[in-house]
């Protein structure tokens, strides 16, 4: 069963043939692997390729700041209020289903965005964000349902291919602005990946099954009630605050310290980039420890280092900066997603947890953009905002360390 907002939720576990504690690499389980994979490179890379070209956009369409920075921030509202239905989605159409129409509806977003007018930009990235807040929710508790005593291995798989391909978008995206498919064929580049996942994810409709109505039931004690939950929802949100905020702004601010533009999305690039190692080992050694605080101390210390090299200008160490922020972005946001898995005794658990930490938090997250290019219009640089970002991975720091304690949240 899944718990949302106080009702419990039966979900059918279809998954006997896959909780064995040795991974057979063959067959349906394989497909099922690769599957996860796809669909991990489509739930970032349509983001990230909007932040290095944000000012083709701004200048063709003739938008302020504040609204580019919106243009990053309806993804994360999106986030926010779809997350918590998407359990009960898939609960009624089937979970293999459930992620399939949102791969098909993500297809149509960058569609619609890629088309060349404010509104249909605006349109197209709405849906976009509802489409990838199925995979954000889902596949926590999938990982968990199917693969019990490989969380660690399978989550790795998954944030390295997201965190790959992230980056992929980000440093491609300027020089294909640049090109004669300019600004819209740029956002529509991460199109290629998703259809590629829909006709790998086809296979799976045969195992689709979904659930008989069930009656509601009240639970003993809320979600909400619990100090892990809010701990556990503080990490997830200021991750994402932090990334969908880098994402949107670090390029422009290279390129306000004299960076050139194309160098100044390449960056951002290498930042994403060196994400890889830290999604790839995090995931593995978080889920081998009692108390995960070493890795929260580690990755505090490389945003601290990072953000302040970029606020005090050392754009000479610029690459060492993008590296640590990027060490730090990576660790993080595995930890964050582990700790879904983490905190619960099971897979309906986690996918419990997952849509009330991920709705709270990337509500709180959608502030981040908007504030940073709104302090930039009003104060008229970007120094004040940097500082935001220290302030912020403090706080981050604190709400890791209380969601690292050793217990569950009910």
């Amino acid at each position: 069963m899944v718990i949302t907002g106080g009702i419990i939720l039966t979900l059918h576990d279809h998954s006997a043939s896959y909780p064995s504690r040795k991974i057979s690499w063959r067959g349906t389980t394989l497909l099922l692997v690769f599957g996860i994979i796809f669909i991990a490179s489509t739930l970032r890379m349509p983001l990230t390729v909007v932040g290095p070209i944000v000012s083709f956009i701004r200048d063709d369409l003739g938008i302020s700041n504040v609204l580019a920075g919106f243009l990053t921030t309806i993804p994360l509202l999106a986030f926010a209020i779809i997350s918590p239905f998407a359990p009960v989605v898939a609960r009624k159409l089937g979970l293999e289903l459930t992620l399939f129409l949102s791969t098909i509806l993500l297809a149509l977003g960058i569609v619609l965005r890629s088309l060349g007018t404010t509104g249909l930009l605006v349109f197209g990235t709405v849906l976009i964000g509802v489409a990838i807040s199925f995979g954000n929710v889902l596949i926590p508790g999938l990982l968990k349902l199917k693969f019990p005593y490989h969380v660690g291995l399978l989550m790795a798989f998954f944030t390295m291919s997201m965190n790959l391909t992230a980056g992929l978008g980000a440093g491609i995206s300027y020089p294909i602005a640049n090109s004669s498919l300019g600004w819209q064929g740029a956002l529509a580049v991460a199109l290629i990946l998703v259809v590629l996942t829909i006709l790998i994810w086809i296979p799976q409709l045969k195992l689709n099954k979904p659930e008989p109505a069930t009656t509601a039931k009240k639970t003993g004690k809320p979600l909400w009630k619990s100090p892990v939950t809010w701990a556990v929802t503080g990490a997830m949100g200021l991750q994402s605050l932090l990334f969908y905020t880098t994402a949107a702004w670090i390029p422009e601010i290279y390129i306000a310290q004299g960076l050139a533009p194309d160098k100044a999305g390449w960056m951002f690039s290498i930042m994403q980039f060196s994400q890889v190692p830290m999604a790839l080992a995090v995931p593995i050694i978080a889920g081998k420890m009692t108390s995960q605080r070493p890795l929260v101390l580690m990755f505090t210390s490389f945003y601290l280092v990072g953000f302040v090299g970029v606020v005090m200008e050392w754009t000479t160490l610029g690459i060492l900066w993008m590296i640590l922020l990027g060490l730090a972005g990576g660790a993080s946001f595995a930890l964050a997603m582990m700790f879904f898995t983490l905190r619960t005794r099971t897979a309906f658990e986690a996918a419990d947890l997952s849509g009330f930490a991920q709705s709270l938090g990337y509500l709180f997250a959608a502030i981040g953009p908007i504030l940073f290019g709104y302090l930039h219009d009003l104060i008229g640089g970007w120094n004040i905002a940097g500082w935001l970002f220290v302030v912020v991975a403090m706080t981050l720091f604190l709400c890791s360390m209380r969601a690292s304690k050793d217990q569950y949240v009910h």
